[in-house]
């Protein structure tokens, strides 16, 4: 039998993780969703064709006899509440970002796990599942280069629509360098600085656009992390390491050579979506198998999505002071070091 799945919240990145589940991966079955709009989740049971009760809130989905993980894609804020209610009725959840919106929420989520001394909770950070991010982690672990000494790395997007704030680019575009980038080099942060460049002219007026993030970790490697999103031109994800000994760099994303008209030319990716699809359905793939194989989760941690929004604060607190500031986390779990 699959592993039988409610979903909290049927928006945009719900409804294509229910696409996955139903047509493209294995071992898992909608079988509950609920939404705070109803009707959008009766849409989506019907888009789908799904064999899925429809429940009136997130409390009697979870506690349903017939749910046995849990997939929250709902709005952040509400992300917590859910994820708690998920672990006290041990079922197993699987948690798009963010975690928590706050630190102490995160550590409010890693203790309820703890205290139960097993591991439930994934979070979806799926760069760690991406192609290029696995070459690098092995060429960084191997010692390929030598230790890393830098990190250069850019976060592109076409462009942002109008709701989109200074304080956005940190929490909801950052964030996903602040977790890869931290596995990548197994080093935590110590220190965080923001810098504004000049100013584009297709940002809003309410936006600062675009941006340097500047972060430390404690064994001394400097990441200079490019936040640009109206750069125009695509999506576009850079990371350079530079070690002791050479350079590795995320490959660029596999697309065909077009030579036409006295011009050489590839296409470049307009849509997040499609530079990461694979590292999605791996993601969720992943955190089906572990529950068939090991009984428990063994994606991205409750503690990895604690670092993140540690990290993100200190960040969002250096965008206004303009000051260096420190990253201080808490003493990492016996629980979370295996």
């Amino acid at each position: 039998m699959g592993v039988r799945i409610g979903v909290i919240g049927t928006g945009a990145i719900g409804k294509e993780h229910i696409n996955r589940i139903t047509n493209q991966l294995s071992g898992g079955e909608i079988v509950a969703v609920t939404d705070v709009n109803q009707e959008a989740a009766r849409q989506v049971v019907n888009d789908y064709s799904l064999h899925a009760d429809i429940y009136p809130d997130e409390a009697s989905l979870i506690n349903a006899e017939q749910v046995d993980a849990v997939l929250v894609t709902s709005w952040g804020p509400a992300h917590e509440s859910s994820v708690l209610k998920a672990i006290k009725a041990k079922k197993y959840v699987f948690c798009e970002k963010p975690l928590a919106t706050t630190a102490d929420g995160c550590m409010r989520i890693v203790n309820e796990e703890m205290d139960l001394g097993k591991r439930f909770v994934q979070v979806g950070f799926m760069r760690r599942y991406d192609s290029g991010y696995i070459q690098l982690k092995e060429a960084i672990d191997n010692r390929v280069i030598g230790e890393p000494l830098m990190i250069h790395c850019a976060h592109r997007n076409v462009e942002t629509e109008d709701h989109y704030t200074t304080d956005m680019a940190i929490t909801d575009t950052l964030i996903h360098e602040i977790d890869v980038l931290h596995w990548l080099i197994n080093d935590d942060y110590q220190s965080v600085q923001v810098f504004y460049p000049k100013k584009t002219r297709n940002a809003l007026s309410h936006l600062k656009d675009p941006q340097i993030v500047m972060l430390e970790t404690k064994g001394g490697i400097i990441i200079t992390a490019e936040i640009f999103v109206n750069c125009q031109y695509g999506y576009d994800i850079q990371c350079q390491v530079v070690g002791e000994e050479g350079i590795v760099k995320l490959p660029e994303v596999a697309n065909i050579n077009v030579r036409k008209q006295g011009n050489s030319s590839t296409a470049i990716l307009m849509d997040w979506k499609h530079r990461f699809v694979d590292a999605y359905d791996k993601e969720l793939q992943d955190f089906l198998d572990s529950i068939h194989q090991k009984g428990e989760v063994s994606g991205p941690t409750a503690w990895d999505g604690y670092i993140a929004a540690v990290t993100a604060d200190a960040c969002v607190k250096a965008q206004q002071t303009g000051q260096q500031e420190p990253v201080r986390l808490q003493e990492k779990p016996v629980f979370y070091q295996g």
